[in-house]
C-alpha cells in the first residue's frame, strides 16, 4: 500500500511538472520514460523464458 501511495505522489508531481514545462521538454521526457519501460519489458520477458 505504501508503494501505491508513493507511486501516486510521484505521478502527481510529474503531471504537475509537465503542465508547466514546454512541450519539447515533455516529449523528450516521455520518450526517455517510454524507452526505459521498453527495455524493462524486454529484460523481464527474457528473464521469464529462462
Amino acid at each position: 500500500m505504501l508503494i501505491l501511495v508513493a507511486a501516486l505522489l510521484v505521478l502527481g508531481t510529474a503531471l504537475g511538472t509537465v503542465a508547466h514545462a514546454p512541450v519539447p521538454v515533455s516529449l523528450v521526457a516521455a520518450l526517455v520514460i517510454g524507452c526505459w519501460l521498453l527495455v524493462f519489458a524486454v529484460r523481464e520477458r527474457h528473464r521469464g523464458s529462462h
